[in-house]
């Protein structure tokens, strides 16, 4: 995130308001900037390839939330006694829907997979809807797997960290803020990044989450063959307590597991996905189990806002939509006693009634007392 926000102020924000004094940028200023922003071209990173010519509504979208930020802490400070950026429009990217694969295509590619790591990772980030960082940060004192948990359906895991791979500047410059555990560079080599076990991205990341019991066993076997592991490499083995871990107990990290992830597919002749799919078609299924629960299901994936359940999965809810349409029908209009049912009819008006003075004289006669 720091390396993120740096690198826009450094390539879109200076280059275009950046000479401007603050207390000069009116709303009509912001809606320049956005303006210009759209014909802005892609600016390089070292590391990172331009994909598109000019960058995209997400990109301007990022821009605009960064400079806000900016703004709104001028205004807490008294710089300026508004946020201009706060009346400013700006036309919000559309969230393009991301491929998934289905429950059949998960265990086939789940009985394909050959990796044990891979393996754990893959139902961990679909029974739990774990992020990939969440998944390999994961320690086993905070795996609640024993016999009488897992009877009883009680099998839990508490995510409390996660590992990233981090520059050593952004460290510096933040103060190792967040930070839990910073993993030794094992090459002898001094690197421009490091691993690191940090706080999770939001506050409600910090979460408790239950496991199905074939996950749970699945977690068991690991274990047990990890101990065996430890035994066998003694002094070989630094045991960080890590439950992804490769055989001499050091982190796995995430680009290890996305190529054994990509060699899979290609072997398995599978849909090709990126990895935190699993974590869209986790929350899918569960919207479809619970009847769309939004609750429980942000409960489990850590969201901070239960926006981005609808919006990122509202063609699931949708889809459900459309069934009960047609359960509706199945248990309404599907009887057949009810094909002939109408609209009631107007009654006929009926013509006025005309005063007949014989019969009155004649129940008068008969009926003195009226």
């Amino acid at each position: 995130m720091y390396d993120s926000s740096t690198g826009i102020i450094r390539n879109y924000i200076n280059p275009l308001i950046g000479d401007l004094p603050m207390q000069s940028v009116t709303v009509k200023t912001v809606d320049i900037f956005i303006h210009d922003l759209h014909r802005t071209r892609s600016a390089a990173e070292k590391y990172h390839a331009v994909k598109q010519d000019y960058i995209s509504d997400s990109q301007v979208e990022k821009v605009f939330k960064l400079a806000r930020c900016a703004f709104n802490q001028a205004v807490r400070w008294n710089v300026i006694p508004q946020n201009p950026f706060n009346q400013a429009n700006l036309c919000k990217a559309k969230c393009r829907e991301r491929e998934i694969w289905d429950a059949e295509t998960i265990r086939k590619a789940l009985d394909a997979c050959r990796d044990a790591n891979l393996y754990v990772c893959m139902n961990l980030s679909f029974a739990c809807s774990l992020r990939i960082g969440e998944i390999l940060g994961l320690t086993w004192n905070n795996v609640h797997i024993s016999e009488p948990e897992i009877k009883d359906d009680d099998a839990w895991l508490y995510i409390v960290q996660e590992l990233a791979m981090v520059k050593r500047s952004a460290l510096a410059a933040l103060n190792n803020k967040n930070i839990y555990h910073i993993f030794p560079a094992w090459t002898g080599k001094t690197t421009n990044t490091v691993l690191v076990l940090k706080k999770p991205k939001t506050d409600s990341s910090i979460r408790r989450v239950w496991i199905p019991k074939t996950v749970a066993y699945v977690l068991q076997e690991l274990r047990k063959n990890q101990l065996h592991q430890i035994e066998l490499a003694g002094f070989d083995y630094t045991d960080y307590n890590l439950v992804i871990a490769f055989p001499n107990g050091h982190p796995c990290e995430e680009k290890r597991i996305n190529q054994a992830f990509t060699k899979l597919k290609a072997e398995a002749k599978l849909p090709d996905v990126v990895f935190h799919s699993l974590r869209h078609s986790s929350a899918t299924y569960k919207l479809k189990l619970n009847h769309g629960d939004l609750k429980a299901t942000q409960g489990d994936t850590g969201h901070a806002e239960i926006d981005m359940i609808t919006s990122v999965y509202a063609h699931i809810l949708d889809e459900d939509r459309k069934i009960n349409a047609q359960k509706f029908e199945s248990a309404f209009y599907a009887n057949p006693d009810l094909r002939s049912v109408r609209p009631p009819e107007k009654p006929k008006e009926q013509a006025p009634a005309t005063l007949d003075l014989e019969a009155l004289v004649e129940q008068l006669r008969n009926s003195p007392e009226l």
